[in-house]
């Protein structure tokens, strides 16, 4: 394939629209053998998108509407890549994706609801690359909704929270899930946090995490983060348990899983998923994930006290990041209008 014939690798999609894999401005950068592997490459990830990226162990894929947006997006991203590389290389790494989305879309001239699009297609495609060539997960707090505006995406209300904090002390199966819920709804642990969670975090005396830069999200500093003292009498009550796991002899991780792995975003996603139809929690239209928690954590922090602490406790290097927690949740929204 050469960059002048590098139209053979499209395919037809939903509303007559064509889908370059390689689009010019790319193609116009590689030389024949680049375009050839570059082709292959996005090949594959068009065809997961397709068929399994949306719900992979049900093998459903996006739309072809999704599809062709996220494609070209991805495509834009690679381009920058090679920019800043001043190469052609694959795959782009978390660093790449986190310096795009800070320094380029932040700042582009565009609708909030494109960039948070934009967020969603690199989340997407770096789920098929954490799957295909190894690269860590993008552990990524999705700066806008593509939705329009720039408030937090879907967060649960106060009573979400204690309703999926109940949900997760009904169990007979001992305090993993209570303190892995508790914990995550004060500290508004990122699912990489849950994940990378050391007994050396705990400090139940002081009823708070400290967590070391090395195992930090963004690893640039020390953190500690306050727990409630109901959050600490679970988190003391699960270590006591702990102890007595065969499976946790060899490893100072935190939490395991039934398979003995660690919790990542998708096993979090599904535990939330069924605390919530246990809890009765309506999920429909609602995009709920782990961050769900974090959100809503960053919401009513900003909501009772102010910018400073929220930016404390969700462990922001950045005050920008903050700011969009700086919205009046509805139901406070309401009762102001009652009092006036």
């Amino acid at each position: 394939m050469t960059a002048s014939n590098h139209e053979r690798y499209s395919i037809d999609v939903e509303g007559g629209r064509t889908l370059n894999l390689v689009p010019s401005k790319n193609a116009e950068q590689l030389n024949e053998q680049q375009l050839t592997d570059y082709g292959e490459l996005r090949l594959q990830f068009v065809k997961w998108l397709r068929e399994r990226a949306k719900n992979p162990e049900k093998l459903e894929g996006y739309s072809d509407y999704t599809v062709y947006e996220t494609a070209y997006k991805c495509a834009r991203f690679d381009r920058w890549v090679w920019g800043e590389e001043e190469r052609y290389t694959h795959p782009p790494t978390t660093e790449h994706a986190d310096q795009y989305i800070g320094d380029v879309v932040v700042y582009r001239d565009v609708g909030n609801s494109v960039k948070g699009k934009t967020e969603e297609a690199l989340a997407r495609y770096f789920r098929w690359l954490e799957a295909t060539s190894h690269v860590d997960a993008w552990d990524h707090e999705q700066r806008f909704n593509s939705g329009g505006g720039d408030a937090p995406r879907d967060y649960l209300t106060r009573r979400e929270r204690r309703l999926v904090r109940e949900a997760a002390l009904d169990t007979d199966d001992g305090w993993k899930i209570p303190a892995i819920v508790c914990v995550s709804l004060d500290a508004a642990l990122r699912p990489v946090e849950v994940q990378r969670a050391r007994t050396e975090w705990v400090d139940i005396v002081n009823a708070m995490l400290r967590i070391p830069r090395e195992d930090s999200s963004k690893n640039k500093d020390n953190w500690r983060t306050s727990l409630t003292t109901r959050s600490a009498t679970v988190l003391e009550n699960w270590l006591e348990e702990r102890a007595e796991l065969d499976r946790y002899d060899d490893t100072d991780a935190l939490w395991l899983s039934r398979e003995s792995t660690t919790y990542g975003s998708r096993s979090l996603a599904r535990l939330l998923r069924k605390l919530c139809e246990q809890a009765g929690i309506e999920s429909r239209g609602r995009s709920l994930t782990w961050y769900s928690l974090r959100h809503s954590t960053g919401t009513y922090m900003t909501a009772e006290r102010d910018l400073a602490a929220t930016k404390a406790q969700l462990r922001h290097q950045s005050a920008q990041t903050t700011l969009k927690y700086d919205q009046v949740p509805p139901e406070q929204r309401r009762e102001i209008l009652d009092d006036i």
